[in-house]
């Protein structure tokens, strides 16, 4: 998408890639210590994560915190090669105005993880050396603090949902002008937007801890840095919307799972603006009201982000056209069992029925019926897309170079791309979303003879 014949820094790639598969093996070797796996959820939050009744050196909880602690590392090397790629591996002609909004915003959630995952990182050691050195960071029998741990974990795991989040943003901005056929309203509105994105993610952690005994006059700061996020990403929003409205719309499979995605991440920052309200956070805090948001965040607007993205780009990755009826299929099962399954959770947030339980009262059981049946037929909705993506990949029609008449980089060399994507490095001449102008749509770039940008190492 940026003319690059390969990251930055290639073997850094490869060094953060081969660290993933080592903490997979850790977790799953957990299961085997004594004392079995970590057994403290999934935020490790002392003094619950500082337990240790075998009174073993390595125990489960040792070896998930040594797996996060790598998995940082590795995920800081990512964002190194990320964000020195974008900078400096740009083809000739595309200034920071002419990237691609994807590209915006894997740039800005890479930011985060440079500047956030450290912070992570560092509590996992701090508490890794509890459990193991006698240090007293966060016992408190010892004098720590076990809040303050709270307050490492937050700094990075919030922002996390951004980092999650900003490249299906990005996805958006990459769907919406192709099957509408109009240039992206607002380019550099948005394109700076994910930028404000990732720098009001680094001010709003303490919204986690509002019932964690966190003073007033913090809460109320935080509060508002937490109700801020609202301006960049309402902005994205209006641009998508002003994009298609007036389109010539195509309803493909792509453009079907993007519109879902974005009606359930407005709904998703309804919820969230009503939950960065002390009053509001306090009294639902640890109810499915939480769960509810949390997965229309997580499933509601990034699986279906990522579908939508799959489906736009299996033709370039695979070479093959996929089947769009099967698509359209999965896109309503995808669609309706997602609400079924999520919505009725706000309601039984509402009721009072608490999060991380085994079972609940008889009062709660009609909605939960209704999530039930939602779940599996979310399911049921993924067998089409296998389906779809197997037989595709195997029989499908040959995909051109580019099938939906997009203008972007990616699109202008054959499908699957060669192993190094570009013969010759391209030339940036034109805006990156002209849709709808007269020139012709691969009119934005002309390939030189003499070019050699390579990776520097």
């Amino acid at each position: 998408m940026i003319g690059a014949r390969d990251m930055a820094f290639p073997r850094l790639n490869a060094v953060a890639f081969w660290m993933v598969p080592v903490v997979g093996i850790l977790l799953m070797a957990s299961f085997f210590v004594p004392g079995g796996p970590a057994q403290a959820g999934w935020w490790a939050y002392p003094p619950v994560s500082l337990q240790n009744p075998t009174g073993n050196l390595i125990n489960g909880q040792v070896v998930w915190l040594l797996a996060v602690a790598i998995s940082g590392v590795s995920s800081i090397m990512g964002a190194v090669n990320f964000v020195t790629t974008i900078v400096k591996m740009r083809a000739p002609g595309m200034g920071f105005f002419k990237m691609p909004l994807f590209v915006w915003a894997v740039f800005s959630a890479q930011i985060i993880q440079l500047f956030g995952l450290p912070a992570l990182t560092a509590g996992a050691v701090m508490l890794l050396l509890d459990l193991t050195a006698g240090t007293a960071f966060f016992d408190p029998s010892k004098g720590g603090n076990p809040v303050m741990f709270q307050h490492y974990f937050w700094f990075y795991s919030h922002p996390a949902v951004y980092v999650i989040i900003l490249p299906i943003f990005g996805i958006f901005s990459e769907i919406f002008p192709v099957y509408s056929r109009k240039p992206l309203f607002g380019y550099k509105v948005v394109a700076i937007s994910s930028l404000l994105i990732a720098v009001v993610s680094a001010i709003v952690w303490v919204h986690h801890l509002y019932v964690s005994g966190t003073p007033a006059w913090m809460r109320m700061l935080f509060m508002v840095t937490t109700m801020l996020v609202s301006v960049p990403t309402g902005i994205k929003v209006f641009a998508w919307v002003a994009t298609i409205w007036g389109g010539k719309m195509r309803l493909t499979t792509p453009m079907l799972f993007a519109l879902g995605a974005l009606i359930m991440f407005v709904f998703a920052g309804i919820v969230g603006i009503m939950l960065s309200s002390v009053p509001v956070d306090v009294h639902v805090n640890n109810t499915y009201f939480v769960v509810g948001h949390f997965h229309y965040v997580l499933f509601g607007t990034v699986t279906m982000g990522l579908y939508a993205a799959i489906y736009h780009w299996f033709p370039k990755m695979t070479g093959r056209m996929y089947y769009e009826s099967w698509g359209k299929l999965h896109f309503w099962l995808t669609f309706i069992g997602t609400n079924l399954n999520f919505l009725p959770m706000h309601p039984l947030g509402l009721q009072g029925m608490l999060r991380r339980i085994s079972s609940y009262a008889p009062e709660y059981e009609f909605w939960n019926i209704i999530a039930s049946l939602g779940s599996f037929l979310l399911g049921m909705s993924t067998l089409p897309f296998i389906f779809n993506m197997v037989v595709s990949w195997m029989h499908g029609q040959k995909a051109p170079a580019n099938p939906w008449r997009a203008i972007g980089l990616e699109w202008l060399v054959a499908s699957p791309p060669p192993v190094e994507n570009f013969e010759e490095i391209p030339i940036v001449i034109s805006e990156p979303y002209g849709y709808g102008k007269s020139e012709p749509l691969t009119a934005n770039i002309q390939a030189p003879s003499d070019s050699a940008y390579k990776p520097f190492a």
